[in-house]
């Protein structure tokens, strides 16, 4: 059972709940009583809009019929309700002129809506980026494959995170098959129905899990007062500002990183049912959920898209319980309709650590999301003031 609750870190307490005991409280009031940190939840404010936007980007794109690539306003407003748009698709791509350029076709009478040539640049530079580190990409989904107990993954799950791996939009053409030495398609037992598997040369191959590095660097510090066989296990913890833990939550966290578990790449052996075989499994499950965070472009996913892992990776518990179960190392977010899980070590004021190419291309998308309309407004307003 986990071991770190949030009755144990709010230092005032629901009394209606009964303190270290979250499973007499439903989800939606677990959720609900969390500690909100300002910094993620001000980033999710803007994240919400942008995967709108790129939804709809995503959809201009897909038709490259057109010249320049563009979909029909009508096409968008029947979409209205699966993309999300409360106030219809017009008012939504108004909110941003610098993405969307909306315009009449006379030869089809049709309203159109295409990407603006800052929009485009934006969208070729992350295919540019994307492309660039093909080998990156390569190392990321084997990795995410020798996490499997079987080395191998549905299809479709690969497919739910393509964009958090940095996967081209072709990957099945441009990674799998261009790379059949590493990776095989085989037919699964369901119609219709693919498994990714990596070749026999491949499955033996060994990797070191991305929090061994940090494990590394602390114990290279200058000064570094940190016992190794204290550090082996843990892991990174941080806290946003005026979260109060007491002494009873600081003593289970240092129990809890000094506890041994079987790495995300390591074979797990027999499940142990004792109280220790327990906690081991759990710690190994937020092992591969820490692993797969790092392996993503953006270091965060949709618990929902993570949840379709949990068999291949042996993962009995509830997922979005194990982040909530570690604030430390995880936060969870509800905003725009879906629950989003950050990797806290990978962030600093909102901002990734350790950017790369592809983040760097998404963020210039982000920032014309949060422009929104204001510049647009700047400049009519000058141009009144020159008449």
């Amino acid at each position: 059972m986990p071991i770190l609750t949030l009755k144990t870190i709010l230092k005032h307490q629901n009394p209606c709940r009964v303190i270290g005991s979250r499973f007499k409280t439903s989800s939606v009031q677990y959720v609900a009583s969390r500690f909100r940190d300002p910094t993620f939840e001000k980033l999710m404010d803007k994240y919400k809009n942008l995967l709108k936007v790129i939804a709809i980007q995503d959809l201009i794109l897909a038709n490259p019929t057109n010249n320049p690539p563009s979909v029909s306003l009508d096409f968008l407003s029947r979409l209205s309700q699966k993309l999300h748009l409360n106030r219809g698709a017009a008012s939504f791509l108004r909110k941003y002129p610098h993405i969307f350029h909306i315009f009449y076709d006379p030869n089809k009478f049709q309203t159109f809506c295409r990407l603006t040539d800052a929009a485009m640049r934006v969208s070729q530079q992350e295919a540019e980026a994307i492309n660039a580190s093909l080998d990156v990409v390569v190392d990321r989904l084997v990795r995410l494959l020798s996490m499997s107990t079987t080395k191998s993954l549905p299809l479709r799950a690969v497919f739910k995170v393509w964009r958090e791996l940095g996967l081209p939009d072709d990957f099945e053409d441009s990674i799998i098959s261009r790379n059949s030495h590493i990776f095989k398609l085989v037919d699964a037992h369901e119609p219709n129905t693919h498994i990714l598997t990596l070749t026999d040369e491949m499955r033996d191959k060994r990797f070191v899990a991305c929090v061994e590095n940090w494990r590394v660097m602390e114990c290279c510090r200058e000064n570094c007062a940190v016992d190794r066989t204290e550090i082996r296990y843990s892991f990174k913890h941080s806290y946003p500002p005026g979260m109060r833990l007491v002494r009873d939550f600081k003593a289970k966290v240092k129990e809890w990183q000094r506890l041994p578990y079987v790495g995300p790449y390591e074979e797990m052996g027999e499940k142990k049912r004792s109280k220790a075989g327990i906690m081991g499994l759990e710690k190994r499950a937020v092992a591969i959920a820490h692993e797969f965070l790092s392996l993503t472009v953006e270091r965060m996913v949709e618990v929902e898209k993570i949840s379709h892992f949990r068999k291949s990776f042996a993962i009995d518990l509830n997922i979005r319980d194990l982040f909530l179960d570690h604030p430390g190392m995880f936060y969870l977010s509800t905003k725009g309709k879906r629950h989003t899980v950050f990797l806290r070590e990978g962030y600093e004021r909102g901002c990734l650590t350790d950017p790369n190419p592809v983040y760097n291309a998404r963020r210039k998308l982000l920032d014309l999301v949060v422009l929104g309309r204001h510049a647009m407004l700047i400049n009519n307003e000058s141009r009144l003031l020159d008449t």
